[in-house]
């Protein structure tokens, strides 16, 4: 023992110099075992596990840690820290005394010299301890330290790089995995149980709880030891907690790398939370409706960047901002805008919304509005703002359905992988599949008055943006989509779509309520929200008002809280004109119109001057019975229009009148049925086939 005080006093008089990094040079080394994704504010957001080996978080600077963690550690550890020069020879010599009525020895490191052991991997104890060598080098290291580091450097490297239990490494991992908080939070009674584990980590829980009750009342706290057992208990005896932050794991996924460092994204952490939190809440209130699953985004009008982006609401790891789903009724917007740009609509333009059969390349198409009825005339204002899915069918048919394919892919939507044929005359109802982020920057292109930019999660510069709608039009369709009056016809007045500020909506539902879309925007931002199953369950009674829309208008409430939301003034070449009807299928207003496009009255063909034809059974339909419907009572409706004087007859047999719906009994086989003049002349034909088993027939109802 003697030597070995000998040796070490001799420490003091050499002049051998041992090469120390510098405290800015440890900081910059080091590498938490997380890479933490920060919010734009620097706020984290998300923190992924990418070193297995060892848990490390953020560094702490030593202003952010307890001050009663730093006493607890001086007291257990070193307490004449603030006096020696590295080396504590009074320690020293007390510790050669000791050990020599001790069976376990005792040692004198001080913190400076653990440190040194910490910070060069030649100076690490093996399972015997440090040799002499060691020994040596680490006290040397030590007086190095304390002549190039103060001593609130040395302490704070020697709290972020300590191991305290397992693979807790730094006092913010062992804070936050042993008591759940940040380490400026620890009380005294946490403090000594961190303080007691430096010695021992893997000491039993009743004896850190020992050794950190004598901590305390070494600095005669009023410490109440049985508390610091319990707490010692239930720390040290449970599977240490996860890394902190899960609220964006699909974005932390796509820009966090291996390296441990943090990354900056463009999300607004407080918006993310609002986002997931109302996502869940609503999610549970339709539990009872067979809805599982939800996704939000949030994107700047301006700059593109992401605000939020909720892939889902905790459940898996779908992400179903980027998933691909049935569109609905949201791409009516572009269909209308589309054409009103080529002039072949204005917004006061009637359509017909009456029933309608398209022969396609896969059969018949027999679209039908979302509650099944119809409203016969409207116009282009409230077919768009009411969501009526004939008027769209019949929209699509007059624009042609290559050109509304095309400019769905000029708007990003880069899921339209087949040609414009395979999705037929549905694509106006949203037949197609798309990803609410695509969908989401489509709308926000309407909010940019038809400039398309692309979005982004990393800050970036002002990104230039090109033109790939007309002002005039969009801006049109944005005021359709604005107003409540409008879409009272299906919505009501009053609803979630109806905000106190300025914002434009659209909601949809695909087939089977299969998928359930909200997306719309404001002045500054484009809200975008899907709701369904990502197993593609069917929901049950959901619809667009029912569904995404309350997630919906909770986000731009909050994101206009203070801030206003005005409609930006119509562009040039956009005019306001009276406009009244005849007959009056809908009120006298004011309209927008393309210059050049304008008109005082707008006039229905009137039914005498119609050509006569059959609606309903289309030429080459091919019907199949319901085997859930008792026979007896299956009908098939026979319509035409303009068939005053007119009769029908099925495979030359004369069936009735055909100036009205005429119900038919339908019967297995191939069947031919005419619309004949009161001279028995032939006007019109359909040929259309009856099967007896019916299979899975697809349904043409998308919603609102």
């Amino acid at each position: 023992m003697l030597r070995r005080l000998i040796v070490l006093l001799a420490l003091l008089h050499l002049g051998a110099q041992a090469a120390v990094p510098t405290p800015q040079q440890v900081r910059a080394a080091y590498q938490s075992s997380n890479a933490r994704l920060l919010d734009r504010h620097g706020v984290p957001v998300e923190s992924v596990r990418i070193d297995m080996r060892v848990r490390r978080l953020a560094w702490t600077p030593l202003a952010d840690i307890s001050p009663a963690l730093g006493a607890a550690v001086l007291q257990a550890e070193d307490g004449r820290f603030m006096e020696h020069g590295g080396i504590d020879l009074r320690a020293i010599g007390q510790a050669a005394w000791d050990n020599l009525f001790r069976e376990r020895p005792r040692g004198a490191s001080t913190i400076t010299m653990q440190l040194a052991g910490l910070l060069d991997a030649e100076l690490k104890a093996g399972a015997a301890g440090r040799n002499w060598r060691q020994k040596f080098n680490q006290a040397l290291a030590a007086r190095e330290l304390e002549a190039g580091w103060s001593k609130a450097q040395i302490l704070e490297a020697y709290l972020n790089l300590a191991s305290f239990r397992g693979e807790l490494q730094g006092i913010a991992a062992a804070s936050q995995a042993l008591f759940g908080k940040a380490p400026s939070s620890l009380d005294l009674g946490q403090s000594a149980i961190l303080a007691a584990l430096l010695r021992s980590p893997g000491a039993a829980p009743k004896a850190v709880a020992r050794r950190a009750c004598a901590i305390a009342a070494e600095l005669k706290a009023s410490a109440n030891c049985a508390s610091i057992e319990w707490q010692a208990e239930v720390a040290l005896g449970r599977p240490a907690a996860a890394a902190i932050h899960a609220q964006a794991p699909q974005v932390a996924r796509k820009l966090l790398g291996t390296s441990g460092k943090d990354v900056r994204s463009t999300l607004d952490a407080g918006l993310q939370r609002l986002a997931l939190e109302s996502l869940r809440r609503h999610l549970r209130e339709l539990s009872d409706r067979n809805v599982a699953d939800g996704a939000v985004v949030v994107i700047d009008n301006t700059s593109g960047e992401l605000l939020a982006y909720v892939g889902n609401a905790g459940r898996g790891e779908v992400d179903g901002v980027a998933a691909l789903r049935q569109a609905g009724s949201t791409l009516k917007p572009f269909l209308y805008q589309l054409a009103i740009e080529r002039r072949l609509l204005t917004a006061a333009s009637l359509l017909d919304d009456s029933p309608i059969d398209v022969a396609g390349e896969a059969g018949a198409y027999v679209p039908q509005n979302y509650d099944r009825r119809f409203k016969g005339y409207a116009s282009v204002r409230t077919s768009l703002a009411s969501s009526l899915n004939i008027p769209a069918v019949r929209t699509l048919l007059l624009l042609g359905q290559e050109r509304f394919h095309e400019r769905l892919q000029d708007l990003g939507i880069s899921s339209l992988k087949e040609d414009a044929a395979f999705y037929g005359p549905s694509l106006a109802l949203g037949s197609a599949d798309v990803s609410l982020l695509e969908l989401a920057n489509a709308y926000r292109t309407l909010a940019n008055g038809g400039l398309y930019g692309s979005v982004t999660l990393r800050p970036r510069a002002p990104e230039p943006k090109r033109r790939v709608l007309d002002a005039g039009a969009t801006w049109i369709v944005g005021d359709i989509l604005s107003d409540r009056g409008a879409r009272s016809p299906t919505f009501g007045l009053r609803s979630d779509l109806a905000t106190s500020y300025w914002s434009a909506v659209k909601t949809g539902t695909s087939k089977d309520m299969r998928d359930n879309w909200c997306v719309g925007y404001s002045a500054r931002y484009t809200v975008g929200v899907w709701v369904g199953n990502f197993d593609g369950q069917p929901m049950w009674d959901v619809s667009g008002v029912s569904g995404a829309a309350p997630v919906w208008r909770d986000l731009m409430d909050a994101l206009h809280r203070d801030v206003p939301s005005r409609q930006a003034a119509a562009p040039n070449g956009v005019l306001g004109r009276e406009v009244r009807y005849a007959p009056a299928h809908e009120t006298a207003r004011q309209e927008w119109f393309l210059r050049g496009t304008e008109t005082a009255l707008v006039e229905a063909v009137a039914p005498e001057r119609r050509a006569p034809r059959i609606i309903y059974p289309v030429d080459g339909s091919i019907l199949a019975v319901d085997p859930d419907i008792p026979a007896e009572r299956e009908r098939v409706l026979f319509q035409a229009q303009a068939a005053q004087g007119m009769h029908w007859r099925l495979d030359d047999a004369t069936l009735g009148a055909a100036d009205a719906a005429l119900p038919w009994r339908p019967a297995v086989g191939s069947h031919r049925l005419d619309l004949v003049d009161a001279g028995g002349k032939v006007i019109a034909t359909s040929r259309f086939d009856v099967r007896g088993n019916r299979g899975p027939a697809p349904d043409q109802k998308a919603g609102l």
